[in-house]
């Protein structure tokens, strides 16, 4: 093949270099940028950029009906993050105008946010976008949020908030006369009610944002948390807290997953290899696939295979290697599983080309992998696999012809349940922060958590 025909091959070193440093990010925030701003100069531009920017700046939203407590999550979480607080009144009150439209106000904010507090420090945007129009609006003006928070609560919930509104005339911090009192008796001393909205107001602003909520919910839904406000402060503040300190990374999927037989390894990596389009490499087809190639290497697997003997680390490390530097794994990632099963193995892939960015434990008791497996048996005509609890056969004659392979028999599963115990703290040594999940779940529900953790910090 011409040598300009060629598929180009990322090396394998440069993935974990980007991953490491986040490159694909640093990419996206620059070409958003340029496309921005268009500067009549972008190699000058760029280099300020580089000098300037903080990839760690906190760049959120904070959206939700009236009454719900925006402005003193916002408060907090400024005070807490040492961003800028914008609001519309903020914006208003530097051009001397009550009000304004959505398209001054957005001329407004893109000014400020450019400004160098907020794009040194980052900044909190309370109440804005309000409607579908100033979404786009804002994306059109390059105003795009890592994190956004939308708060909701029950309607009555927001009308008693309204009424017991207090006003801290120093500091203009909100309280309320049940909800949230200060701890500061000289401050509760001073409060003032609050100019709150009358019920009738306040329903016709609900009905406006109840007709507006779906079109913000789904323009954000990629870096959106949403938060029951009818919550503790303390409770509220701190899950928006724990989600903006969530930070979101593009990388390369490579997955080990890690657990006992039983816990349902295979089920999940194909759930997200179907999702995500990464390749599924479970080490025991791999196994079986390249014993029947009739390779070299296939022929030194294959005796092994044939008495049920494990396969030597150093022939399984071969085919792993082999498999996962193929074009595929590298364009899109992979999941592995079967692979490792105890420390040496970890350490091999460790010392690989081949290193695991996210690892998941999971976590299900010997009862329950028990269960799962001496319990499922396959049909022989039609290839189906059942289970007696959780799909059992549809009828007697498919149930009769049922057979149940000698791997699932209660002994062996208890066999290898045991070498799982027995090897899992070597596991742990090598992958201190691997992420543990409860196995016990139904997959989807495993699937789910799992994926809230694929590309976060």
């Amino acid at each position: 093949m011409d040598e300009t025909q060629r598929p180009l091959r990322i090396p394998l070193q440069i993935s974990i270099y980007a991953d490491k440093h986040n490159v694909a990010h640093l990419v996206k925030s620059m070409v958003t940028s340029l496309v921005v701003e268009q500067p009549d100069d972008p190699i000058s531009y760029l280099i300020s950029f580089l000098q300037r920017s903080n990839p760690e700046c906190p760049r959120v939203l904070l959206l939700g009906p009236p009454a719900i407590g925006k402005h003193t999550l916002a408060k907090r979480l400024t005070d807490e993050l040492r961003a800028v607080h914008v609001t519309p009144e903020s914006l208003l009150h530097r051009v001397y105008q009550p009000k304004g439209s959505a398209e001054i106000l957005v001329q407004l904010l893109q000014q400020r946010l450019k400004e160098t507090d907020c794009f040194n420090r980052g900044w909190v945007l309370e109440g804005i976008p309000q409607t579908r129009l100033q979404v786009l609006q804002l994306q059109q003006a390059g105003i795009i949020p890592e994190h956004v928070v939308m708060l909701e609560a029950p309607e009555e919930v927001l009308l008693q908030r309204n009424r017991g509104k207090l006003i801290d005339p120093i500091t203009g911090d909100v309280y309320h006369q049940i909800f949230v009192r200060p701890d500061d008796n000289t401050v509760a001393q001073r409060l003032e009610k609050g100019r709150g909205l009358s019920d009738e107001k306040l329903l016709a602003e609900l009905q406006h944002y109840h007709c507006e909520v779906t079109a913000l919910t789904s323009a954000y839904q990629h870096v959106l948390k949403v938060i029951n406000g009818d919550q503790p402060p303390a409770d509220v503040y701190q899950q928006a807290l724990t989600f903006i300190q969530t930070r979101h990374h593009f990388r390369t999927p490579r997955i080990v997953l890690v657990g006992p037989p039983g816990s349902g390894k295979s089920h999940l990596a194909r759930l997200l290899s179907e999702k995500y389009k990464m390749v599924d490499v479970s080490c025991g087809s791999l196994l079986r696939s390249v014993a029947a190639d009739g390779s070299d290497l296939g022929a030194l697997i294959q005796p092994y295979l044939d008495v049920g003997c494990p396969v030597p680390d150093s022939l399984l490390m071969l085919v792993l290697e082999a498999r996962l530097s193929r074009l595929d794994c590298s364009c899109r990632g992979w999941i592995l599983h079967g692979f490792p099963k105890d420390l040496q193995q970890a350490r091999s892939l460790q010392v690989s080309r081949h290193q695991p960015n996210r690892v998941f434990f999971l976590e299900a008791t010997d009862d329950v992998c028990l269960e799962r497996l001496s319990l499922r048996a396959t049909d022989p005509v039609s290839g189906q696999r059942y289970h007696a609890v959780t799909r059992p056969a549809p009828n007697s004659e498919i149930q009769n012809r049922l057979q149940t392979a000698p791997e699932d028999s209660a002994k062996a599963v208890t066999l290898l349940l045991k070498q799982f115990r027995v090897n899992f703290a070597g596991l742990e040594s090598v992958y201190p922060d691997a992420i543990h999940l409860d196995a016990e779940q139904d997959p989807y529900s495993v699937c789910e958590c799992l994926e809230s953790r694929l590309y976060t910090n």
